[in-house]
C-alpha cells in the first residue's frame, strides 16, 4: 500500500498522462474513471492516497468522500475543473485533505502528492526504515530483517507490518487496519486480521505468546512499540 495511488477520473487520456508522471517517481497508480470502478476496486485493495475528480458519469467526488470517510482515513485530493469557493470549501468539509483546480501543472500535482504522503505517513524521498528490538523495516524496499536475517513476509503481513510501522506508538483500531490493509470496502472477517497478526508475531517476536512489540490494545486494536 506504501506508495499506491488511486487515480478517480473519468478522463482517461489525463490519467494516463498522470500515472507516466508519478510511476516515473516510484508510485504504482491505479485507474478508475467511474464511482462504481473506484468501489469495486476499493473492496479489494487499500490505497495510500486518493486523486479524486468531482464530476463522475455515475456519481460525483462529493458523493465517494463522503462514502471514504465513512471507513477509511484514506488522504484524498480533490483534482477539478470545479474552482468556486463554495467547492473548494465543500471539498474539505466532507474531509478531503487538499484541493488542485485543474488545469493544474504536473510539478504542482507531484508536489502536492509528495507533501500530503509525507504528513500522513512521514515518508521522505530518501529510505524509509523503521527498527524495533532487532527488527528492521525498509518500508521503501518493502524487506524486513531480524538478527539481520532476511524475514519473509506475504504481501499483506508487510503491509499490515508497514501499517503499524508508520503508527509506531499508536494504538490502530481493528477496522481502521482492516480498512488501510485490505480495502475500505472490504468483505474481509476481523479474525483475517488477527491471523495475520498472530503469523506476524511468530516471524518477529521472540516470544509470540508474551509479544513485546505487537502488543494487543484491550477492546481498540493493536499497537506497535518500540519498547516495553
Amino acid at each position: 500500500m506504501e506508495r499506491s495511488l488511486l487515480i478517480i477520473d473519468d478522463d482517461a487520456d489525463l490519467s494516463f498522462v498522470i500515472s507516466d508522471m508519478l510511476e516515473g517517481y516510484g508510485y504504482q497508480v491505479t485507474c478508475a474513471e467511474s464511482a462504481e470502478e473506484a468501489f469495486s476496486l476499493l473492496e479489494n485493495k487499500s490505497f495510500a492516497l486518493i486523486l479524486l475528480d468531482i464530476n463522475l458519469p455515475d456519481s460525483t467526488g462529493f458523493e465517494i468522500c463522503r462514502e471514504l470517510r465513512r471507513v477509511s482515513t484514506v488522504p484524498i485530493i480533490f483534482a477539478s475543473a470545479r474552482t468556486s469557493e463554495n467547492d473548494r470549501i465543500s471539498g474539505f468539509d466532507i474531509g478531503g485533505d487538499d484541493y488542485l483546480p485543474k488545469p493544474y501543472s504536473m510539478k504542482e500535482l507531484l508536489s502536492r502528492v509528495n507533501a500530503l504522503m509525507r504528513r500522513t505517513y512521514g515518508y521522505a524521498d530518501k529510505e524509509t526504515v523503521v527498527s524495533f528490538g532487532s527488527v528492521r523495516v525498509n518500508i521503501t524496499s518493502r524487506t524486513v530483517t531480524k538478527n539481520g536475517e532476511a524475514v519473509s513476509l506475504s504481501l499483506k503481513e508487510f503491509d499490515l507490518l508497514s501499517c503499524l510501522c508508520s503508527h509506531m506508538g499508536t494504538a490502530l483500531s481493528k477496522e481502521r487496519l482492516l480498512s488501510e490493509v485490505w480495502g475500505a470496502f472490504s468483505a474481509v472477517e476481523p479474525s483475517t486480521l488477527a491471523v495475520h497478526i498472530r503469523w506476524l508475531r511468530e516471524k518477529l517476536e521472540d516470544d509470540p505468546a508474551q509479544p513485546r512489540y505487537i502488543k494487543t490494545v484491550y477492546k481498540v486494536g493493536y499497537i506497535l512499540e518500540a519498547e516495553e
